[in-house]
């Protein structure tokens, strides 16, 4: 069973740790192993990486004629990939050595069509303090409460997740509705694939937590400006989706309720009874990104461009 990584990167200012993502991907212990690599209409980092990692016989390269942004870059790696098994790794993602072999045990144990791990926080700067788990998919990370191991999910985090290449490219892949493109932060590029993968198949993307990517967090991502902007933009994109796919949400309410009659009780009672602030902190922290989640969907209602305008398919670029 063949499997095809792809990591996807669009500037030179994420270098080194795209360097570290492709490198984990080369050296893991399953095998046979492709890396499909796809710069997003970057010339500068696609001569970088035609030098650093063309002369793999096992890795493609290619070039985006223009950016595109992540969810057609990622399909365009899928299209380039000739793995039965198509997986995915952020360019800031570090894959344990065994993160593939665990993906292709549980497609062989079972009738997956996709799979997702679980992607731990490396903070590059101290965890903040007012930070709780339940917020880690803030930064593309597995919250408390997630799944629990071998359970049928929607989707997965985008840094650690494959599906069966056949069925990944039957739905379409990835929307380029969705995903982050310029300016505009979109995210759940996750949620269509699940989605139409349980529409078209009747399953479910299965959860195996021992298949662990450690995702990069830069000290940008723990301050609390930026978490608030990047729950804004979670709450347009959650918009986005409900006018993509109207009735197939996903477990909002669930987690609201979660957070509202445990979370937030927990902490009050954590700050009253260890007279701590750190509690404290994270109380506020959960009502501070509840409510940028709220804003940006309106603000979504209120725009009538939701949605990207449709691109004619790109003619080939380069590839090596």
């Amino acid at each position: 069973m063949k499997v095809s990584v792809v990591v996807c990167t669009y500037t030179m200012d994420r270098y080194d740790v795209f360097r570290e993502a492709v490198e984990s991907a080369l050296a893991q212990t399953y095998d046979p192993i492709e890396v499909v690599l796809v710069i997003d209409g970057n010339p500068e980092v696609y001569d970088r990486v035609v030098a650093e990692f063309g002369q793999h016989e096992n890795v493609v390269v290619h070039n985006n004629e223009e950016n595109r942004g992540i969810s057609y870059s990622r399909t365009k790696g899928a299209e380039l990939s000739s793995g039965e098994i198509v997986a995915f790794i952020d360019d800031d993602g570090v894959a344990e050595e065994d993160w593939i072999e665990t993906h292709v045990e549980s497609y062989r144990e079972t009738d997956a069509v996709a799979v997702a791990g679980y992607v731990a926080p490396n903070w590059v700067a101290e965890k903040p303090a007012f930070f709780p788990e339940e917020f880690y998919w803030l930064v593309g990370c597995t919250e408390r409460g997630f799944a629990a191991d071998g359970e049928e999910i929607r989707n997965g985090y985008g840094s650690n997740v494959s599906y069966r290449r056949d069925v990944f490219l039957d739905v379409g892949g990835y929307d380029v509705n969705t995903g982050r493109k310029g300016d505009r932060h979109i995210q759940a590029h996750e949620a269509p694939v699940g989605i139409r993968i349980r529409e078209e198949y009747g399953k479910g993307v299965l959860y195996v937590e021992d298949a662990v990517v450690d995702h990069t967090l830069f000290e940008y991502r723990g301050e609390f400006r930026w978490l608030l902007f990047r729950s804004f933009w979670q709450g347009f994109s959650k918009r986005v989706m409900e006018v993509l796919y109207p009735g197939a949400q996903g477990n909002e309410t669930a987690f609201l309720k979660d957070l509202f009659v445990r979370a937030l009780p927990a902490r009050v009672k954590r700050t009253i009874g260890e007279r701590s602030t750190e509690p404290a902190k994270e109380a506020v922290a959960i009502i501070a990104f509840t409510g940028a989640v709220g804003l940006g969907y309106l603000y979504g209602l209120t725009k009538r461009d939701v949605l990207r305008e449709e691109v004619d398919p790109e003619t080939e670029a380069t590839s090596t």
